[in-house]
């Protein structure tokens, strides 16, 4: 009957063109059974993936059965890529096809019992115990993982040998760079648990994926540069992956330890208290990332709400005010009569010009550093951190913009201490000096200033002028102090975990890295936008207000915009003081603003990618 079933496969075979020719002589089928039905049964070869061949479609080179049979005409070994070209492709350039510690295994060393051979239909039980044929050492750790417990049960969405290193493409772990290898610690999990739908249905927590890349190890790996930072398997291993309430996890509240100390050589059971996974919009879960997260987002939507409303309404007035001007020019008038407008008074000293360099180097070095792993799902994001070599090369450039950072802050906590004390006569002398006209301290004038000001903006009152700081200069001011505890604060707690997480729960890191990252947008928000305008882009000082640079400025200028200072300083008879002789060279003039205009420049565009991340990038707040 076996045989009766082959022969009728096999005619059918020959009568569609399965056959060799050698003059008259047939190698046909039958003819091949009849020496070899001890190797072949005829029913197992026609149940197979091949059933449907005949002999000389593999053994092509026996085009002449009397050759054959007289021992003249043998076969070669069979060239398996004749119909298997891709699988060919894969597999030559795998592990297995090179010669890789003394292995080289051929197509029929997996796919054994060629002639019985049938499709594995996704079998991944099967395609287990093939690997399981060489790989036993691996195989024995991956045999008690959960992955493996699913496909014994038969579930198709767990991970089997061939879903992590495939089927035919199979590379050398050990033989890989260090990037590749980096790469493929995670790249490989994030097949399937990238699948929230999938996850779901095996009750597996849906967005690791998603966690894993908002977090700074995630962000480095989602940029390009992987090899310094952790990945899957780094904490929950290769093949071992178990519940992390299993003993024998990695990950097992008497292994976490353990497993975090593999980078972090300190780590104490405080510092693994750390939420891996945290999700900040998850308020069942993680209602104090939850409410921080909140927290935040409203201070953002707050400040850039009042300061953006006030940049325009002040724009749309500007442009009134300078139309203004103009009629009044070109009808022989002129607005305000100044005597000797051009004459220069010194406004900035020396050292408040080099603090304000400072200020603009490291907020460029943090900007351009910081702005990427905040936007690590944008292709810009991925340029710059390659134009820094990579996220390690761009963390060292973060900190020397941070440790400028503290050099300006100190300074002026210096500078504010010596004004605040320095001979102080009598105690009532230091709250007239702190809420004295010469002081950045807010003070009851400010919201005289405010009011006056949105007065004019609506067109109900004359534009006021100031003292020697207006209250958007204060407020910038202050700002320093808020984001060196917000950002400075959270910053050193991400910039020496070991240290901080000996003492308190890992969860702040949690905290830490929603404030750091949420206080820097508003930070570089603010700046590149309502700092910029206030500073440089407002109707009347467009395109550069260049004092802080030279610490000049005209009195035209000192009376129409700080005429209460002038008048203060007439009154004091100090005006003179404060007169300049001899003005900043043209040398100085052109190196400073080019370095102004640099900086305003390269705050515009990143300002143009934040915009683009937010609308046309897809990035979610």
């Amino acid at each position: 009957m076996r045989k009766f079933l082959f022969y009728s496969v096999l005619l059918l075979v020959l009568l569609c063109g399965g056959q060799a020719v050698a003059g008259d002589t047939i190698a046909s089928p039958e003819a091949c059974l009849e020496c070899h039905d001890d190797v072949i049964e005829a029913e197992d070869f026609t149940a197979s993936i091949h059933g449907a061949n005949g002999c000389v479609a593999c053994h092509i080179e026996l085009t002449d059965l009397d050759a054959h049979m007289e021992g003249e005409l043998m076969p070669n070994p069979v060239d398996c890529a004749r119909c298997h070209k891709q699988e060919f492709k894969e597999y030559f350039d795998s592990v297995h096809h090179f010669d890789h510690a003394n292995i080289n295994l051929s197509c029929t060393s997996c796919h054994e019992g060629i002639h019985e051979l049938t499709a594995w239909n996704g079998d991944k039980q099967r395609a287990n115990e093939t690997c399981r044929s060489c790989h036993d050492t691996a195989f024995d750790e991956y045999h008690t993982s959960i992955h493996a417990k699913g496909v014994e049960g038969g579930n198709a969405d767990s991970a089997a040998c061939v879903d992590c290193h495939g089927l035919h493409t199979i590379a050398s772990v050990e033989s890989m760079g260090v990037r590749e290898r980096a790469l493929f610690r995670t790249e490989p999990c994030m097949t399937c648990h990238a699948d929230e739908e999938m996850m779901t249905r095996n009750g597996v927590f849906p967005v690791a994926v998603k966690s894993y890349l908002e977090s700074y190890h995630g962000k480095s790996f989602h940029l390009g540069h992987p090899e310094n930072i952790a990945g899957c398997s780094d904490c929950h291993t290769a093949h071992q992956v178990l519940p992390n309430e299993d003993p024998d996890s990695s990950l097992s509240s008497e292994n976490l330890v353990v497993a975090c100390g593999q980078c972090h050589e300190n780590a104490t059971s405080q510092f693994v208290k750390f939420y891996s996974h945290g999700d900040m919009t998850d308020k069942n879960n993680y209602p104090i990332l939850y409410y921080t997260y909140l927290a935040m987002s409203l201070l953002l939507v707050s400040t850039f709400g009042v300061f953006w409303i006030h940049s325009l309404l002040w724009m749309f007035r500007g442009f009134i005010e300078n139309n203004e001007k103009k009629k009044a020019l070109a009808a022989g008038g002129h607005l305000h009569h100044i005597e000797n407008p051009h004459k220069i008074y010194r406004r900035f000293t020396s050292v408040h010009i080099f603090m304000h360099l400072l200020v603009i180097t490291s907020f460029l070095l943090l900007s351009l550093t910081g702005l990427p792993v905040k936007f690590s799902d944008q292709a810009w994001a991925k340029v710059l951190m390659d134009f820094f070599g990579g996220s390690a090369n761009a963390a060292l450039l973060h900190r020397l913009g941070a440790a400028i950072t503290f050099l300006y802050f100190a300074m002026a906590l210096i500078k504010s201490a010596k004004y605040l004390f320095y001979k102080l006569q009598y105690p009532a002398e230091f709250f007239q000096r702190l809420f004295g006209p010469e002081s950045l301290c807010p003070n009851l004038r400010d919201i005289n200033d405010v009011t006056a000001m949105v007065r004019w903006f609506l067109f109900l009152g004359p534009k006021p002028t100031f003292e020697r700081w207006t209250y958007w200069e204060k407020f910038d001011f202050l700002a320093v102090f808020w984001g060196m505890f917000a950002i400075g604060g959270s910053g050193l707690m991400l910039w020496f975990p070991e240290f901080f997480g000996a003492a308190l729960p890992g969860w702040v890191f949690n905290v830490a890295t929603i404030i750091h990252s949420d206080e820097a947008l508003l930070a570089t928000g603010f700046i590149f936008t309502v700092h910029f305008f206030n500073t440089h882009g407002r109707p009347e000082k467009f395109p550069m207000d260049f004092v802080i640079f030279n610490g000049e400025l005209p009195k035209e200028e000192f009376v129409e915009e700080r005429g209460d200072q002038w008048k203060r300083y007439e009154e004091e008879g100090i005006l003179e003081q404060y007169e300049v002789e001899k003005s900043s060279g043209a040398l100085y003039d052109f190196i400073f603003k080019g370095f102004g205009f640099t900086a305003v420049l390269i705050g515009v565009a990143l300002t143009l990618l934040m915009i683009y991340a937010f609308t046309v990038g897809g990035h979610h707040f």
